[in-house]
């Protein structure tokens, strides 16, 4: 292996032309006796050392030599830089022993041994091991390139430029407060995410390290394939708002556009009387310049400072705009600018593993009832409401907060849990969003998971809120739910049951029984109410309670439903033909089959396919959904009686229905809860709440039937309290199609005798 340290052959190859802009002479910093600077190469390819030494041994670089330092291994290099003093610049390879053993000397170099003014530069011969960002941030990483992209001419370049800003920093090691603030300005620069955001922190850094008001403009020179020069203004502070996305020229100020032009033909900065102008040297014809007000000339050590901020700068501003047009289109929502859930994901799993876990909390947040108002208001107005939501969330929340957006309506709040939770969230909806001069009201329902509750990935995190999300809907608009282990099992039980119950509608497991309705009086069948069944091939029945929810979530009660209804339509048309001419069917419709936008037409169509004639088909709706969005419901129910069906409210008394919509619905017949049948004979109160509704029915000149009847004491009250219908055990159970067929001739012999 060559030794370590290579001695410069004091001969210049000037073959290469660079012209760098005159400066001062700089005060040598010496090494001993040597007028030098030293540059370390760690790289576990000798031919690299040779090459680089060939390269830039004879070179003279600020008025000094060069001395290198060379190590071949990671390990090495940590025993090197132990006595090794004055490393002006390490050349680097990102992959030696390991794929990452660069980054991990760099760390090494930064925080255990705390070098912080030798400057990095990171090469690799295999692209595909990149530094990350964070690591680029965290560690002071000057430059990075690849091995194949650092000719002779860039090789200089790049160390020059390294080793200019190395002297500078030295020479203000003095001034603690310009060292300190440089080092902020880089590590907050690089945590902003986005061309404008970065634009605008370089002017905000600006305006600290001169210790000045922040008012200017940082501008992109842009040279078009026409030829014209345009200032495109990327980011502004201060007075200079209006200025924002624009062109600057000589209409929208003559004194900053002419300052900075002379700054863009001089290649240098500018120092005025009562303003500066910045240069950043850019590629491909597209240099910087930042422009800013100063009450007070900046003095020696200032511009000094500024010297060395630009030359951070100017590699920054490039480089991001390709890193950021990379790094947004993956990982941030377009519209909004905030993390989406690519993003999110990456941040949950960094806060599973850190020590704030315990203290953090994740709330989905969706917009109730948004869609309505996109499509009402269209979408360029919907845009404008989702960013004035986005807004107000991280504005109002806290700065310590993430806040991203899902997709749609849908945002997301990641942060302590002091902060993120339902009181604080809801409080934001309280008020309404001003949008084009139009105030509009919005609500919220919340998802929330506690991280300290929580097992798995940041995947598992944001299902588990998506989880409580859905149960929070299921309850209430504007609500919340907390999600809890048990919730998990409930959900993986109701998966495995959806695919179940379609495999068993697929394979004719469920059936359609029917329960006979009575005439108090008489005792005699009046119709029959369809009630769906499960069972399987075991012979066990699934309850009804249990696999009707889950056809209305997985929307399998579309198919369901419609299959129910032409079922019992052509038993109906077979007990007619029968003779059971006035026999009536009931037939239970959900919330999700009535929404559907085709029901209606489902309904015609299945009337018309079996012959079922309507005035003898009875639809019935739960209380709930009648007094859900109720005018919509009086509109849908009006088109539905024009097809010859009557409407029944099934339990009827356990919602809290409007009188006055009630008198609006067309509706034909109540039918009360079973739970007020059972109190008749088994409350306190008896049977006064079965007793107001028929006398509701009476008063509103609707049919009332009663369900449940379990006992002769329950049919005589309430035959005497005038209700005409019932059903339940006491008359008879659900039956098939060919039991009840046989039970009506029963009863029919029976009347006759």
């Amino acid at each position: 292996m060559p030794p370590p340290v290579t001695p410069l052959d004091p001969l210049k190859d000037d073959q290469d032309d660079l012209v760098f802009l005159e400066e001062h002479p700089a005060t040598p910093v010496t090494t001993g006796a040597r007028n030098v600077w030293r540059v370390m190469i760690i790289d576990d390819d000798e031919d690299v050392h040779s090459t680089t030494t060939f390269a830039l041994g004879n070179l003279d670089m600020q008025h000094r030599q060069l001395e290198f330092v060379h190590a071949y291994s990671a390990a090495q290099a940590r025993e090197l830089l132990k006595t090794e003093k004055e490393i002006a610049v390490i050349l680097l390879d990102v992959v030696m022993e390991q794929d990452d053993a660069g980054l991990h000397l760099v760390r090494y170099i930064r925080e255990t041994l705390g070098l912080s003014d030798v400057r990095i530069i990171l090469r690799t011969g295999q692209p595909g091991y990149a530094p990350e960002i964070d690591a680029i941030r965290d560690f002071d990483i000057n430059d990075y390139k690849t091995k194949s992209e650092l000719t002779r001419i860039k090789l200089f370049t790049t160390v020059t430029s390294a080793i200019r800003s190395y002297e500078q920093i030295r020479k203000i090691n003095d001034s603690r407060r310009g060292l300190s603030q440089i080092v902020h300005a880089s590590t907050q620069l690089m945590s902003l995410h986005g061309v404008h955001n970065f634009a605008a922190g370089v002017l905000s850094q600006i305006a600290e390290l001169l210790g000045q008001d922040g008012s200017g403009i940082l501008c992109v020179l842009e040279c078009p394939e026409d030829g014209c020069r345009e200032l495109m203004v990327m980011a502004t502070i201060g007075p200079y708002h209006t200025f924002g996305n624009t062109t600057l020229t000589v209409r929208s100020d003559q004194r900053i556009h002419d300052a900075m032009e002379l700054t863009l033909a001089q290649g240098r900065n500018v120092y005025g009387p009562d303003y500066i102008t910045l240069y950043f040297a850019g590629k491909a014809s597209r240099d910087f310049v930042a422009f800013l007000d100063v009450k007070t000339a900046p003095t020696e050590i200032d511009e000094r400072l500024l010297e060395v901020f630009c030359a951070n700068v100017a590699v920054g501003l490039d480089n991001v705009e390709l890193v950021s047009h990379l790094h947004t289109a993956a990982f941030y929502d377009q519209l909004s600018k905030l993390p989406n859930r690519t993003r999110l994901i990456e941040i949950l799993d960094a806060t599973l593993t850190s020590p704030i876990r315990d203290e953090t909390t994740l709330s989905l947040v969706d917009l109730d009832h948004f869609a309505e108002t996109n499509d009402a208001l269209g979408h360029r107005f919907g845009d404008a409401l989702l960013l004035a939501v986005a807004g107000r969330l991280q504005t109002e929340l806290g700065d310590a907060l993430t806040v991203a957006r899902l997709g749609g309506d849908i945002f997301c709040v990641l942060g302590d849990s002091s902060q993120v939770n339902p009181a604080n969230i809801l409080t934001l909806f309280q008020r309404p969003f001003s949008i084009d001069g139009q105030d509009v009201q919005l609500s919220a329902t919340l998802g929330l998971v506690r991280l300290a509750e929580h097992e798995g990935s940041g995947v598992d995190v944001l299902k588990d809120a998506d989880i409580a999300l859905k149960r929070a809907k299921t309850q209430q608009r504007s609500g919340h739910y907390y999600f809890s282990r048990s919730m998990g099992v409930e959900i993986r039980e109701r998966v495995r049951m959806m695919h179940a119950l379609r495999k068993a509608f697929g394979q004719n497991e469920l059936f359609v029984v029917y329960q006979p309705q009575i005439d108090l009086e008489t005792r005699r069948p009046k119709g029959a109410e369809a009630l769906l069944r499960w069972q399987t091939p075991d012979g066990k029945f699934v309850s009804p309670d249990r696999f009707i929810p889950i056809a209305e979530y997985s929307g399998l009660i579309i198919d369901l439903g419609e299959w129910v209804l032409r079922t019992a339509c052509r038993e109906l048309v077979t007990l007619h033909k029968a003779g059971h001419s006035d026999f009536m069917m009931s037939i239970n419709v959900s919330q999700v089959q009535f929404r559907h936008p085709y029901f209606l037409e489902m309904l015609r169509k299945a009337l018309e396919d079996t012959g079922a004639p309507p005035e003898f088909v009875e639809l019935e709706i739960t209380e709930s959904m009648a007094m859900e969005e109720p005018d919509l419901l009086i509109k849908m129910l009006a088109q539905i009686k024009q097809t010859g069906v009557s409407i029944a409210i099934d339990d009827f008394g356990t919602g809290f229905s409007s009188l006055s919509y009630l008198q609006r619905l067309q509706i034909d017949r109540l039918k009360i809860d079973r739970a007020f049948v059972t109190e008749i004979t088994g409350s306190a109160r008896g049977s006064s709440i079965a007793e107001m509704v028929v006398q509701l029915g009476r008063n509103l000149g609707l049919s009332v039937i009663a369900e449940g009847v379990e006992d002769e004491r329950q049919a005589q009250i309430l035959h005497a309290l005038g209700c005409p219908l019932a059903q339940g055990f006491l008359f008879a159970r659900p039956m098939t199609a060919d039991a009840l067929n046989g039970w009506l001739s029963n009863e029919a012999l029976q009347g006759a005798a």
